[in-house]
């Protein structure tokens, strides 16, 4: 198997790649069922079966710790899986909510936008998405992503029905954070006195700008200077940032060691 090709997979129709080996009773209870579902498929996915003992390097690299494992790649990543042996109904229920939509294809596209910089462009394909289908909660959370810096005023409102009870609070949480510190950068006049005042707003400008790795070094300056500042505003404005870029992003790795330090010294 070429794994530069394996890489690539699943660039233009979805393909689901079942990780069995000889040894494994279960994966031969799924080999007929899956194997029929393709055949039966019409070109809107494939099959591809990788024995794990002969590839042990695939097996390794997609973290496959117990088979029958069942991934479906699409444009060169994993959108979802299952594991262990399914019934055909089963299976036609997964593949009904895993396969792509027109819908989750512009949810992607505006996702890659995004991490490329073209707020703008995913805004609008988001905001497509959005207005089709008020409820996509996804879509919802994209398009507040994407008019942070342009327009942070229509953050409360896209993300005021995430509450604690869902699994995008967090993330909504840290885009309410910042859209409020987008709104005091063109209305500093409610910022409280201080001698940290200037340094606050700078990191504040800077979200605004989408300069993540200069608000960090503001912040962290207020922190380790003036902690209390706008009750502690620097401290969770950088968990906010830190929650909204996700820990392994650069900017993260390259700023949480200060962020620590500066909280706990």
């Amino acid at each position: 198997i070429d794994l530069e090709a394996f890489d690539a997979m699943g660039a233009d129709t979805p393909v689901l790649v079942d990780f069995w080996a000889e040894w494994c009773g279960p994966c031969k209870m799924l080999t007929p069922v899956i194997e029929g579902l393709a055949d039966k498929a019409e070109g809107k996915w494939s099959l591809i079966k990788i024995n794990t003992e002969q590839h042990p390097e695939l097996a390794e690299r997609y973290g496959i710790s117990s088979i029958p494992n069942v991934k479906l790649f699409y444009a060169g990543e994993v959108i979802d899986e299952f594991f262990g042996a399914k019934s055909e109904a089963e299976i036609l229920d997964w593949l009904k909510e895993a396969l792509p939509t027109t819908e989750t294809e512009k949810l992607w596209e505006a996702r890659r936008l995004l991490d490329a910089g073209d707020a703008p462009g995913a805004a609008v394909l988001a905001e497509a998405v959005h207005q089709a289908d008020p409820d996509d909660v996804d879509a919802r959370m994209l398009v507040a992503e994407a008019v942070l810096t342009s327009d942070p005023g229509r953050i409360a409102e896209l993300l005021k029905s995430i509450g604690e009870a869902s699994d995008y609070f967090n993330k909504a949480e840290a885009l309410r954070r910042l859209a409020t510190l987008c709104l005091a950068a063109d209305a500093p006049d409610g910022l409280p006195d201080g001698k940290m005042r200037e340094r606050y707003l700078d990191g504040a400008k800077a979200v605004t700008a989408g300069d993540y790795s200069a608000a960090l070094e503001a912040f962290i300056e207020v922190i380790e200077r003036q902690r209390d500042y706008a009750k502690e505003g620097a401290k969770e404005a950088c968990k906010a940032i830190f929650q909204l870029l996700g820990i392994r992003h650069a900017t993260v790795e390259k700023h949480y060691r200060a962020f620590t330090s500066a909280l706990y010294s």
